[in-house]
Parts: C-alpha cells; structure tokens; sequence
C-alpha cells in the first residue's frame, strides 16, 4: 500500500478551473486503476485547519495497492494531465501507514497498520468530521495548537486541507522524528489540555489518526521542496 498527498497550485487565472476540477474529478478517480481511496481537497492558508480557504491551492489524497499504481496514474491519467497543464506548481508526498486508528467516511482507508519502532522523519494525518453543535469551541482552539505545533522541536511543515468548508477538516504534518511529534502531542501542557477537551466536550463525530513512513518527496510549492532537508530524493 502506497499513500500520495497531492499539492496543487494553479496560477490566478485558473482559479475557476481549479473549482470546476472538485467536481469534474470525481469520476476518474473513481475509475481509476489501482486506487482503493481518495478525496478531493480545499487547503488552507496558514499549514493547519483554517477557516479561510487559498483558491489557488487545491490536494488530493489518494491510497494505491502498489507503487505502479500510483506510478501510471501520474504519467498517464487524466487528472495528472489536468494539473499538467493548468497548474503552477505541483507537489506529491509518497509514504507507507505505520499507525492509523479511526474512521474517514466509515471506512479504515490505511487498514490497521501498527508498527511500534519507527525511524526518521514521520508524516501525521490528524482529520475529523467536527458536530455542528462543537463548532465554536474547535475554531476557537485552532490558532493556538498551529502556534504551538510551529515552534515545537521536530516540525518540518504541515498543510492544512478540507473535504468541506468549516467542519470537514485535516492536517497532514511532517516531522523530523516520532520521538519529536510526540513530544509534542502529549508533552506540551496546552496541546494535552485540548486534545482533553476534544474527548470531555465530544467534539467529534469521526477522527482519524495516522502516522506515516516519508518515502519520497516530487515536486515542488511555493518554489520550493518543503522536504528537501530531509529527503535525497533524486539519488534514490
């Protein structure tokens, strides 16, 4: 199993294609071979949850049974030809589950993986479906764990993406080492106190977490590898 983050950049003057593409890209990606999960996605300006979206800026997550598969979707498919010609800039993270526990749309998209001694930098997915009645009290705690998650030792980048508006919302954030996310995630005393609350208040609907293996890193954002410290890509 292979899992792909798609970052896509589309110029200004195509932000009404990169809108059009939500919904025009559903079908092909139903079609398409190899792929056992996917979701189209909205991102956020500021790396975390964010209220206001970047038009400009769009994603696709995607799980592959295999390499190939994701291999003759970026050379062949059409949606990699769309972006191909209309976006910008383009960025993919490759990685494989470690850990994944709870639910996306009902479904266990990267199965049950456990793996308990993980080695070098680490990708986190942290999503959930937020109930309509906890919406104030999620958005009012966001600043301060991006804040928080920013400045703590380890962190590389994050991006902030949305299958809908407000209360559909993920991050997918990259660090240094396991040791380093979790220091974070359960050392910091802010960070404890609200991943309490999102327990003790029921803020949530469905969640899911996971943790990922970085493989590889293509492409660039914001003229830029994000992972280029970490990453030899090009010699593997």
């Amino acid at each position: 199993m292979i899992i792909s983050l798609t970052i896509v950049r589309y110029r200004k003057l195509f932000v009404p294609f990169a809108l059009f593409a939500m919904a025009l890209h559903r079908l092909p990606m139903m079609l398409q071979d190899g792929c056992t999960f996917w979701k189209l996605l909205g991102t956020g300006r500021n790396g975390t949850f964010d209220l206001q979206p970047d038009w400009q800026q769009w994603g696709l997550l995607a799980v592959w049974e295999d390499r190939e598969a994701y291999d003759r979707f970026a050379a062949r498919s059409w949606v990699s030809r769309w972006w191909r010609t209309l976006a910008k800039e383009q960025w993919t993270i490759l990685c494989r589950p470690l850990q994944s526990h709870g639910k996306w749309d009902g479904k266990e998209p990267f199965g049950k993986a456990n793996v308990k001694d993980i080695e070098g930098p680490v990708g986190v997915l942290t999503r959930a479906t937020i109930r309509t009645s906890r919406l104030k009290n999620f958005w009012s705690h966001v600043d301060e764990v991006a804040n928080l998650m920013t400045g703590a030792p380890g962190y590389i980048t994050s991006i902030g993406v949305g299958e809908a508006p407000v209360y559909r919302q993920a991050t997918f954030s990259v660090w240094e080492s396991a040791a380093q996310m979790k220091a974070f995630a359960y050392g910091s005393k802010e960070h404890a106190e609200v991943i309490k609350k999102t327990r003790s208040e029921d803020w949530y609907s469905e969640e899911l977490f996971a943790r990922f293996k970085i493989l590889e890193s293509i492409g660039s954002i914001n003229g830029k590898d994000p992972l280029d410290a970490i990453l030899n890509t090009k010699d593997k």
